[in-house]
């Protein structure tokens, strides 16, 4: 993994760092944001070999509790006092959320400090490098609905069983660590086109009347093996509209993909 930019100090990742505690979910969205922010949320990143904007230029890599992240310091202090010998690239902490995400490595800053630094974990590089609104803030506490939303379901039920690209349902309760919890529909289709995106929003809409006023519901795409819900949903959640099983066919079991069981912290 490696990338390359320039730029000088601003300090402001390195303040909104400072204000970071244990608990403080507040605090850590706006490092979040500081570090989604363009020239002002620049990180050193360690290189393990290589130069800066050279194409053999590779990050150093650390483990924490079994999952890999990036090691990067907040400013040219804090990398004289990391003693980092070898050297390093000055990219936006958004180019670097980009390049981690994908293959689920976390930034970790300034691993040196008192403390051991802060980590972030590549589930929040991908709410960075796709947008932070775009994603409930984490961590998640994810649970099956309690709430009886009989009618709704079996409304959404019988619209999916005439919109033909729907092959099947879940739900999620899902808890945000900032924000409102909300009823999530995870949907598997059987293509992402923009006319079955738009087939879907048709099937959506006369449901909503079904539900208690002020209920906030979200979809998320079964099919994205980065989004946070869609992976509890593949590995805790059976459907409750299943094509195939509407149709006679035994249903498809949920694979399992390691993840904490119904209610646990996500």
């Amino acid at each position: 993994m490696s990338a390359s930019a320039s730029g000088t100090a601003t300090g402001h990742v390195e303040q909104m760092l400072r204000q970071v505690t244990p608990g403080r979910y507040d605090a850590y969205e706006a490092l979040l944001r500081a570090l989604a922010t363009p020239a002002s949320g620049q990180v050193w990143m360690l290189l393990w070999q290589g130069q800066a904007g050279s194409p053999d230029a590779q990050w150093a890599r650390m483990e924490v509790d079994g999952h890999g992240y990036a090691p990067c310091v907040t400013s040219p202090q804090e990398l004289s006092a990391s003693g980092w010998n070898r050297s390093y690239e000055v990219v936006d902490g958004l180019d670097a959320a980009r390049v981690l995400y994908p293959g689920h490595y976390g930034l970790w800053l300034n691993p040196h400090a008192p403390g051991g630094g802060v980590g972030i974990p590549w589930l929040d590089l991908r709410r960075i490098a796709t947008g932070l609104d775009r994603q409930p803030a984490g961590p998640l506490r994810l649970s099956e609905p309690v709430m009886d939303l009989s009618h709704f379901y079996a409304l959404l039920a019988q619209h999916a069983h005439r919109t033909p690209v729907v092959r099947s349902l879940r739900r999620a309760w899902v808890q945000p660590a900032i924000g409102a919890p909300y009823l999530a529909i995870g949907l598997d289709l059987y293509d992402s086109s923009q006319p079955s995106v738009e087939a879907v929003r048709t099937m959506m809409q006369p449901c909503m009347s079904a539900l208690p006023d002020g209920l906030p519901v979200s979809t998320v795409a079964m099919a994205d093996d980065y989004d946070p819900v869609a992976m509890w949903l593949r590995a805790n959640a059976r459907p409750f509209y299943d094509r195939q099983a509407h149709a006679g066919a035994a249903p498809n079991q949920p694979g399992g993909y390691g993840y904490p069981p119904a209610g646990a912290a996500y």
